[in-house]
């Protein structure tokens, strides 16, 4: 009889390394919110900000150049720190099939070093995503056009970016939230893919997604929207669809997508009927060619909630980093839309589904009360 040895060491291996104090601080927050099945690396040219880190492997990169006194908002000098300890880096990340990089560009070392972390990832043979904060437009010219240059730079050293621009924060709390509190809600991006990921290649689904399906929605890629919705009640699917496509956070929206991973999780109780309407909200978004690659798993602990994840590449750049309109109105609960007018019912589109399984049955609605709190994107693209 043959045995297969399934162990923790078959699945994917997962590294975020944190570049500079912008990294370091999103990666302890993930630590601290208890993200699991990934390795955290922590690099700063400060060894003083480097000795706050929870991340399990911290490393100070450019020690004769900077002395650990930091790359002081110089990214020429973060670049020449990371050289210097480019043996090192290639240490830390041996083995990863796959890496985030994340860091907030605009100071020195993130700016700097992020993009040769990157470029030794991707020549390691991982899949390499980073994921990016922009400056507040109040830390002046100098800082966005340094961060401008450094997500020109970073874009050519990974497989898909993800861009938080920090401005968007303004627009999705109020005047008394916390910084801190703040803060989190665009560390949440990172971290809601981070472990979105790693829970669709670990948990084993009735319809099953694997590593091999990241990596062909994810490689060389470009501009990406990594994004988790969830929902309950009776129109729970649609819920949760909505709010994975539709981060107010992203420079990127779903609309254009031509390569989709989408996973939906649900009780026992998940309806072949609700996975088809949470399918066709993501596919309706996207190109009309769209891959769509799709999974479901069962999992009895979320008795009534329906957990949505998706990942989004093969945009148009030309288009996908144009920033969407800004939010008039503050959104202060951070997951609901703001209710929009009724819109006109959206075409059927074609999608070609790869999937594990049968495809889902497609069942047709005509009636004007599907499109009711469809996200302004949506209603936009048909304008065009």
């Amino acid at each position: 009889m043959l045995e297969f040895d399934t162990t923790q060491d078959q699945l994917a291996n997962i590294k975020v390394i944190g570049v500079g104090g912008g990294g370091n601080n999103a990666v302890n927050r993930m630590i601290e919110h208890g993200v699991q099945g990934v390795d955290f690396i922590a690099v700063n040219t400060d060894a003083q900000a480097l000795n706050l880190s929870k991340a399990e492997t911290k490393m100070q990169i450019g020690g004769k150049l900077t002395r650990g006194l930091g790359a002081g908002a110089n990214p020429e000098v973060g670049k020449k720190a990371a050289e210097e300890s480019k043996e090192q880096i290639q240490e830390a990340l041996r083995g990863a099939d796959m890496v985030f990089v994340t860091a907030g560009m605009g100071g020195g070392t993130g700016t700097g070093a992020a993009p040769v972390v990157a470029q030794v990832a991707k020549e390691l043979g991982a899949l390499t995503v980073g994921v990016v904060t922009r400056p507040f437009t109040f830390e002046g010219r100098k800082r966005a056009t340094q961060a401008a240059s450094g997500i020109a730079a970073f874009k050519e050293n990974v497989d898909t970016l993800i861009v938080i621009p920090n401005d968007r924060l303004l627009e999705i709390v109020d005047k008394n939230t916390p910084m801190l509190e703040a803060f989190r809600e665009a560390d949440n991006v990172l971290r809601q893919g981070v472990q979105g990921i790693s829970d669709l290649i670990a948990t084993p689904g009735l319809i099953n997604l694997d590593f091999a399906d990241v990596k062909t929605i994810m490689s060389n890629r470009g501009s990406a929207l990594m994004g988790i919705g969830s929902g309950n009640g009776e129109n729970r699917a649609a819920e949760a669809a909505k709010k994975a496509i539709s981060s107010p956070l992203l420079e990127t929206s779903i609309d254009g997508a031509q390569g989709v991973i989408m996973n939906i999780t649900g009780g026992a109780n998940l309806s072949l009927y609700e996975v088809q309407e949470a399918a066709d909200i993501v596919a309706s978004a996207s190109d009309p060619e769209v891959n769509m690659i799709f999974g479901s798993v069962i999992n009895e602990g979320l008795k009534d909630d329906i957990v949505v994840t998706v990942i989004a590449t093969g945009f148009d750049d030309s288009i996908a980093t144009q920033p969407p309109k800004p939010i008039i109105r503050p959104n202060v609960n951070h997951t609901q839309q703001q209710q929009q007018p009724v819109a006109q019912p959206l075409k059927q589109r074609e999608v070609k589904r790869e999937m594990k399984r049968e495809e889902p049955i497609v069942h047709e609605r005509h009636s004007d009360s599907d499109d009711i709190d469809i996200p302004a994107f949506l209603r936009n693209r048909r304008r065009r």
